[in-house]
């Protein structure tokens, strides 16, 4: 609750009253009709009309004779002096264009000091854009109320405020709405002019000022003002809180105190319990410590306790709360407050007088079972217990509160069943059961009084049962406006208590179960308003109804599906669209820029859309993930692409052919390019070196032609190179040693020749295990699934090709290493007698090289080795009794092999036989 945006929206009860008092202690006091303005206070108003810029014309009133008459003056019926200007912005709806134009600017005469008789001065939610409050306001000594709140003013505040005697109300809260879009601060490094107030301001609102400066006397200058009920200290960058308070201190009018979002980091002090007139305290985001002390129960006025997001207090809920017979509201959120809270609300259900109608407890760590006294809060009206551990099913008393609107028990521990008296509570709109390992079944007496419920939040673990058991014609009292409801059993059919739901704005029934086809009147019901659509992970089949329009529709889900027939041809400004697995089929509309021109996310992966893929794509200028792997499409990749917000394209597992277009190179942001299993042909274009953000970039499958580019080693954040399967030739470059950030390496099936590069140990994301989560999440981002390629993280694959030479000895230095294939080549030499130094290695594929010499002992020290060929080459020698691999066909086609599991016998155990 913003209790200070309530305060510029509806003025507190207690202004009125003031102000009401005024105005009977003047019986005279009306706005006159005859023309009485007093000329020289006429010109004062005119001097500082002049002074001001008035964008609005709220000042264009002031004209002719009478004063009196003017918008925002008012003036005594009896004497015609001034005594009320009342300029406050009209519109209170923040940074709104009717807030801004309202907005007056410019400065503040001194002819304001003419005004002898002026009482009531409010100069608030203007923008003054940085002014200092003037030092002649403090010569204004009528002034009773006098708010300058939110209105850009900066600088000190004037200590010669002190001199308004006779000061009943001061609002200076300085939050700053300026339309220049600089932040003002307005300080107050000395307090010691609040002296001259002492005897007569009851308020005091300080909000958004700046007291660090004020000294570890700040409470004690505030305590002065004897007769204070109301004081707000709201951000004020106050560093500490007093443990006590001097003898001389006398604030026990104060009815509020809100000390909210400082730095007091420091227990609750005992002083607040001798201030027992007190019915509002605001001590939230202050980062007090430890426990609620007792002395709590002096407090026996209290309306509204607000100890939220501290994060630092701690312990159980103390019963003490629960005596409080006045309490409405009360939040302790975002605490470390533990243990059960039975104590606490069966100090309630006891309270014969139990006016509460605010609970949050949320994010804290509570635990254990809700206790059937919950019931004894008749007369709340919030409840929020998320974001705890509570356990257990929610207690059938729940039915006895019949005034709840809202009821949040997300994120908790809760397994058991939900009761059916939550069916009583007729005035409930807001339900949250999210996030629980709900059971059980829900039947037509969960619901059936539930008239008022406009949002409805509900999922449990896939592996739990929850089963809605209506009756498939039943209709409910309720018209949803959100409904999110996920690995619930709802189907096979699409229900009529979900069909009739047509005021949606959000929608999410994921994993529910629906096997059915949907009316395509629910979709034409809910279009006109909907903001979220998501049905994934259900068997929903049929069609999708054509040309809707959803104005509002920001994120569409129908994922995992068994929805078929076109694209549909909806108008949306949705940012994501989802119709990845599913049966989809046809081509893609050629003006999908037009239908759909705030695209971010495009998933339409595992579908059987054919054609070729729009050249408008390229005109969606937010577009930055573009994912249509695994259709049908055919024809050459667009050639259009032009700078813009694209990170991610995935066109693999298609029919494409042509050349990969050399306007790709345009995309600065471009971080993910898969372009694998495809018909494309040509050389790799040289403009993707532009492309300098590149992680992923998998080629393979394709015909493409030309050598290995050497400028990849300028793609210094390139996570993954798989140009497998095309027909490059040439030689592996020195250069691409020098890629810092790769991991997986696959030039597989190719036709490269000459050795594996020396430098090889210069590849050091593999050598020292360094791994950029960040770059993986954006090939998970892209791919949605990237399971096949996170198994392949630290691999070389260099097979298939014509390589020859030795195994460089610098690949040993790849300590991280997982998968080595170097199979099908021409590669000579012996296997290096210290491979054990890649002690995480997993596979390790030699096979079908030229490779001779003994197969080293060291190869069964590598515990991680899963793996293992080195078939078809010249290997000579006993196979090393360690190796724990016992298929002879690892190491068959090397004809000088002996030992198991080989079936020839080496020489020596021939010899020892026979001897």
């Amino acid at each position: 609750m913003d209790l200070k945006l309530n305060l510029k929206l509806k003025p507190s009860f207690f202004f009125s009253f003031l102000t009401l008092i005024f105005l009977l202690k003047s019986p005279g006091l009306v706005s006159a009709s005859n023309p009485k303005c007093i000329s020289t206070e006429r010109e004062a108003l005119l001097t500082f009309k002049q002074s001001l810029t008035d964008v609005s014309g709220r000042l264009s009133s002031w004209t002719g004779p009478d004063c009196c008459n003017w918008n925002g003056i008012l003036c005594d019926a009896k004497t015609s002096h001034v005594v009320k200007i009342d300029l406050r912005n009209p519109s209170q709806v923040v940074n709104s264009d009717e807030y801004k134009r309202g907005c007056l600017r410019g400065k503040i005469h001194q002819s304001l000091t003419r005004l002898k008789f002026l009482s009531y001065l409010d100069l608030s939610s203007n923008d003054f854009n940085g002014l200092v409050i003037p030092e002649f306001i403090g010569q204004i000594v009528t002034l009773r109320y006098l708010n300058l709140s939110s209105s850009s003013f900066s600088g000190e505040v004037p200590a010669s405020l002190g001199n308004l005697s006779k000061l009943e109300s001061l609002d200076l809260y300085a939050e700053s709405f300026s339309d220049s879009g600089t932040t003002f601060a307005l300080t107050a490094s000395n307090l010691k002019w609040l002296s001259g107030l002492s005897s007569s301001l009851t308020y005091l609102d300080m909000g958004y000022v700046k007291l660090s400066g004020a000294g570890e006397t700040w409470l004690q200058d505030f305590s002065i003002l004897t007769k204070l009920k109301e004081l707000h200290l709201f951000n004020c960058e106050l560093k500490n809180l007093p443990s006590s308070l001097s003898s001389s201190a006398n604030l026990k009018l104060l009815e509020v105190l809100d000390l909210s979002e400082n730095s007091l980091s420091s227990p609750i002090p005992n002083w607040l319990f001798d201030l027992t007139s007190l019915r509002k305290l605001f001590l939230r985001w202050d980062f007090l410590q430890g426990t609620i002390p007792s002395g709590f129960k002096n407090l026996k006025l209290l309306e509204t306790l607000d100890l939220s997001n501290n994060l630092g207090l701690s312990g159980e809920v103390p019963a003490v709360l629960g005596e409080l017979s006045q309490l409405k509201y009360l939040d302790l959120s975002a605490n470390e407050f533990n243990g059960q809270i039975n104590g606490f609300l069966d100090a309630f259900s006891k309270n014969k007088v139990n006016s509460l109608v605010f609970l949050d407890l949320s994010s804290n760590k509570l635990a254990g079972t809700l206790p059937e006294s919950l019931g004894a809060l008749r007369n709340l009206q919030i409840l929020d217990l998320s974001s705890n551990s509570f356990t257990g099913s929610i207690p059938s008393s729940i039915g006895n509160m019949l005034s709840l609107k809202k009821l949040d028990l997300s994120f908790n521990a809760m397994n058991g069943k939900i009761p059916e008296s939550l069916g009583k509570l007729e005035q409930l709109v807001d339900l949250d059961l999210m996030a629980n390992t709900w059971e059980g079944v829900l039947l037509q007496s969960h619901f059936i009084n539930l008239r008022s419920l406009k949002t409805f939040r509900l999922n449990t673990e896939p592996n739990k049962s929850l089963v809605f058991k209506v009756p498939s014609t039943w209709v409910p009292p309720f018209r949803l406006e959100l409904i999110n409801i996920e690995n619930c059993q709802i189907g096979p059919k699409f229900p009529m208590w979900l069909q009739v739901q047509t005021k949606l704005n959000s929608v999410t029934l994921r994993n529910t179960g629906i096997a059915d086809t949907i009316p395509h009147s629910w979709f034409s019901g809910i279009a006109s308003e909907v903001t979220y659509l998501i049905l994934a992970n259900n068997r929903i089949k049929g069609t999708l109804p054509q040309n809707l329009a959803f104005p509002n529709l920001n994120t569409i889900d129908l994922s995992s599906n068994n929805f078929q027939g076109p694209f549909p041809l909806w108008t949306t400004k949705a940012t994501e669209l989802r119709l990845y697995e599913n049966n989809f089929s046809g081509p893609l509309p050629l003006n999908i820029n037009v239908l759909m021109p705030r695209m971010e996310k495009l998933y339409l992966f595992h579908n059987s859309f054919t054609g070729s893929i729009p050249s408008s794509l390229c005109e969606v200028s937010g577009l930055q993930i573009l994912s249509l792997r695994n259709n049908r499409f055919s024809g050459s990749l667009p050639n259009c692409w032009h700078q813009f917000m694209l990170y991610g394209i995935d066109v693999s597992e298609n029919n494409l052919s042509g050349e990969i277009p050399a306007s790709l190179g345009a995309l600065p942001s471009l971080s993910v390019l898969l372009l694998n299993q495809n018909a494309l042909q040509g050389k790799i274009p040289d403009t993707l070196q532009n492309c300098s953000g590149l992680t992923n970039i998998d080629l393979g499958g394709n015909k493409l032609t030309g050598k290995v580019p050497s400028w990849l080693s300028k793609l210094s954040s390139l996570f993954m190179l798989r140009l497998q399967s095309n027909s490059l030739d040439g030689q592996i470059p020195d250069s691409l040693c020098s890629v810092p950030n790769l991991h997986i390496l696959d030039l597989s099936g190719n036709k490269i020749s000459g050795p594996v590069p020396k430098c090889i140990n210069n590849l050091t994301a593999i050598a020292r295990g360094t791994t950029n989560s960040e770059v993986f999440q954006n090939l998970v981002f892209v791919v949605t699934r990237a399971r096949k390629y996170q198994e392949i993280v630290n691999s070389i694959n260099l097979s298939g090709n014509n390589l020859s030479g030795e195994i460089p000895a610098g690949i040993l230095d790849l300590s991280y290493l997982r998968i080595l294939d170097l199979s099908r080549n021409s590669m000579a030499g012996s296997i290096p007698g210290e491979i054990s130094k890649l002690g995480r290695l997993e596979t390790l594929d030699l096979s079908r090289n030229r490779i001779s010499g003994a197969i080293p002992q060291s190869l069964a020290g590598i515990s991680s080795l899963q793996k293992l060929n080195l078939s078809y080459n010249k290997l000579e020698g006993r196979i090393p009794q360690l190796l724990k691999f016992q298929d002879p066909s690892i190491y068959i086609g090397n004809e000088l092999l002996c030992g198991k599991p080989l079936p020839k016998k080496c020489p020596q155990d021939v010899n020892r036989r026979l001897l």
